[in-house]
């Protein structure tokens, strides 16, 4: 509870508050003789540029609009003025407990305490400076918007409501515990999300309380109905019109202070295989571009492993043109084929990594040139074949292909034990191992509902936006009460 003792809260706030050297306290006398007295007190670094003394503007307020002279103004007219939220110059926002004034403190707002007074005036004076609205990083598209979210909560809050203006478009918010105390809100449109989705998301989001969150991932593992599965179970966008596109489709979005992309859940397979572009571009374009996508798919997963299983166990299903180049291509390599395909893709993920670290402007320039030197230089040394840095090259290419970041990761672990049984079972092991990953996907949920959906379970209904994307005409009709049926979860 807030003390109408002013000193008492003075000096509960410097304890709170010692040390910080960003916080200022200003206190300020008024009244007849000045006999009364107000503190206020912000964070200097989330208002660097305070231009309005807002305990002097307060009181002007009630100087211009009620009483007349600052000497002659009371502690009774400044309750009687603010609690019935007399005309500002400034909103102000009045609150009646101490806890909530330390989280509109740390929040960037400036908080006055008033002499006898239990409640206290909260004013938003504004942030630090953000990254300002630019072209998307990670989902650049031809043809399309430009937009791409930022750090900023509201604004990406404006972004999405400017392109869903509708009330049913709900926002609801929950502050992350600890010592953070994040912001996250999530989204929906009300008649269209499934309610039994909604509720299972809630419930499993009620946890955030409980936790320190800095950044969306921490809340997608406490999403997750799989924590340990290699597959993403959520995406990830920073295009506000593929959020929105989202929750037209029954999806619901989370978005948290300080992170500059949105979740939306749940994540189905086939959507990891599509971009917002395809409905940007003509019919027949995007259904070819999904079938390449697909393509680049299977070969990111499983070209290593084909090549091993074809040279070691079955080399009566290649050409023999091709097998006598191939042979005449390994002859002087010291290692197995397995071996000197783990040394190239060890080197390739090496140079991958590298290019993500290293500065912008020279990181694309070392991994393209690293990756022409350590290949030539493995050709000439002997340790691999030109063959095996064709296909790493390519199965590396392929992984670039896809749209979604996530979903490659999930395919350069899984290559590896492919890979493995490849070699110890030849094709019989890389079919064996592709069936394992097919029952694993048909057993992964994402918020309950199955992640292979439409294909298992099958809903001919939805399959005109999976691999093949049909006409526009036929796709923007309303979509409300299309998830509101069971079935989707069973």
């Amino acid at each position: 509870m807030i003390s109408p003792i002013l000193a008492n809260n003075l000096l509960q706030m410097k304890q709170i508050f010692s040390d910080c050297n960003d916080i200022e306290i200003m206190e300020c006398s008024y009244g007849p003789e000045l006999c009364y007295s107000a503190f206020s007190i912000h964070y200097k670094s989330l208002a660097p540029e305070l231009k309005i003394n807002f305990l002097k503007q307060s009181l002007q307020d009630l100087v211009t609009y009620e009483v007349g002279p600052a000497t002659a103004v009371t502690v009774e007219q400044v309750i009687q003025f603010f609690s019935n939220y007399g005309v500002s110059a400034q909103n102000a926002m009045l609150l009646m407990d101490f806890q909530t004034a330390l989280e509109h403190i740390k929040d960037g707002n400036l908080v006055i305490f008033f002499d006898s007074w239990e409640h206290v005036l909260s004013y938003k004076t504004g942030t630090v400076e953000k990254r300002p609205v630019s072209e998307p990083t990670n989902e650049a598209v031809v043809q399309g918007p430009r937009e791409s979210t930022v750090e900023s909560l509201n604004k990406n809050i404006g972004l999405l409501r400017c392109r869903l203006t509708t009330p049913k478009f709900k926002l609801k918010s929950i502050r992350a515990g600890g010592e953070t105390q994040t912001e996250v809100i999530y989204g929906y449109l009300e008649g269209t999300v499934n309610p039994e989705t909604l509720a299972n998301f809630e419930n499993r989001l009620a946890v955030i309380p409980d936790y320190e969150v800095l950044e969306t991932s921490y809340v997608e593992e406490m999403l997750e109905d799989s924590p340990y599965s290699p597959f993403p179970q959520f995406r990830y966008t920073e295009r506000p019109d593929t959020a929105v596109a989202a929750m037209l489709d029954g999806k619901i979005i989370l978005l948290v202070q300080g992170t500059g992309s949105i979740l939306i859940c749940p994540g189905l397979f086939a959507e990891f295989l599509q971009s917002s572009e395809d409905y940007y571009q003509r019919t027949v374009i995007s259904t070819m571009v999904r079938f390449l996508r697909l393509a680049a798919f299977f070969m990111s997963l499983i070209l290593p492993s084909t090549y091993i299983a074809l040279s070691n166990f079955h080399p009566e299903l290649i050409p023999t043109v091709l097998l006598l180049a191939i042979v005449d291509a390994r002859e002087g390599i010291p290692f197995p084929t397995l071996f000197e395909a783990l040394i190239m893709e060890f080197f390739f993920e090496l140079l991958r990594e590298a290019g993500i670290r290293l500065p912008r402007p020279i990181g694309s320039a070392v991994s393209i040139v690293g990756a022409l030197v350590i290949g030539e230089a493995s050709i000439n040394a002997g340790i691999a074949s030109p063959i095996m840095v064709v296909i790493v090259a390519a199965t590396g290419i392929a992984s670039f292909g896809l749209p979604q970041y996530t979903i490659s990761t999930a395919l350069r672990i899984l290559r590896f034990p492919l890979m493995f049984l490849s070699s110890m079972l030849g094709g019989f092991g890389l079919m064996l191992g592709l069936l394992c990953i097919l029952l694993h996907l048909t057993c992964l949920r994402s918020l309950g509902q199955p992640y292979l959906a439409p294909l298992a379970p099958w809903r001919f209904s939805q399959f005109k936006d999976v691999f093949v994307r049909a006409p526009l005409k036929t796709l923007l009709r309303s979509p409300r009460n299309r998830h509101t049926h069971k079935q989707l979860l069973k």
